[in-house]
């Protein structure tokens, strides 16, 4: 599984000889077109999650949207904003540097500081986004990573209705990764009820409108829309990947290829 991506859960074999011999010839072929594509890689520079970012870059820009770029740190008072306190389930996956300061586990909270001090500078809607790490101490899986690239998108004061924008706007970033998806409306920890979205059944994205009962706390009044996709999870589904370890940051894959 390190070097392909093919299910063999299922396979049977006649006896530990059959099988040993099976394994040992899929080994070889799956290692060769590995190597193969290391040096494809190397000869051909690239990487498939920074392509992604900057596909969906140019689509939310052509919006309108301004990319921002926050602070990984986050305080304690503002994750409380957030009402992840010590009772709240997300509150255990938070990565704390010291009893103040933590990794942040999303971007909610600096960009609802962002776009409220982008609101007195217009008369129209404020339109961000932020691409980058956020941290949460997950459960080893296939579609999860304790260090994750997550993009974030918000609308403060769409014209118009607010579940139609988030629809618009999560259609133009499934539209930028090139898969089909359907949405679903869920329970939240956080935002109460969410739009998610979903590959064959693997959620990728939660978005929430607004206004929200977190809204208070952060000084905004108006409706808004927002989104958060996870990358590596959405790369790992459209490169039919085993695993979100192969398209994340790492040491150990550059592009989906194992090195060693």
């Amino acid at each position: 599984m390190e070097y392909g991506d093919e299910d063999w859960s299922g396979a049977e074999f006649d006896d530990a000889a059959a099988r040993d011999k099976e394994f040992s010839a899929n080994m070889s072929r799956l290692k060769a077109s590995n190597d193969k594509g290391v040096k494809e890689v190397i000869g051909s520079p690239c990487n498939d999650l920074t392509d992604l970012a900057n596909a969906i870059r140019d689509k939310l820009k052509a919006r309108g949207f301004i990319e921002v770029h926050t602070p990984i740190f986050v305080s304690k008072a503002a994750l409380a904003k957030m009402t992840i306190t010590e009772d709240h389930p997300l509150y255990k996956q938070v990565f704390f540097i010291d009893d103040k300061r933590a990794l942040r586990p999303m971007h909610a909270m600096n960009l609802y500081a962002v776009m409220r001090k982008l609101r007195d500078h217009t008369d129209g809607p404020v339109r961000i986004f932020e691409i980058g790490s956020c941290f949460r101490k997950e459960s080893k899986s296939s579609t999860h990573l304790e260090e994750f690239t997550m993009l974030n998108l918000v609308e403060l004061g769409p014209d118009g209705d607010a579940m139609e924008h988030l629809k618009q706007y999560i259609g133009d970033v499934m539209d930028a990764v090139g898969v089909e998806y359907t949405t679903t409306r869920e329970e939240s920890d956080v935002y109460v009820e969410t739009l998610d979205v979903e590959i064959e059944g693997t959620e990728v994205a939660s978005g929430a409108i607004g206004p929200h009962r977190l809204d208070p706390a952060h000084d905004i009044h108006e409706p808004w829309a927002g989104v958060g996709f996870g990358l590596e999870r959405l790369l790992m589904i459209k490169n039919g990947k085993s695993n979100v370890r192969k398209t994340g940051k790492s040491i150990t894959y550059v592009n989906g290829y194992k090195m060693d």
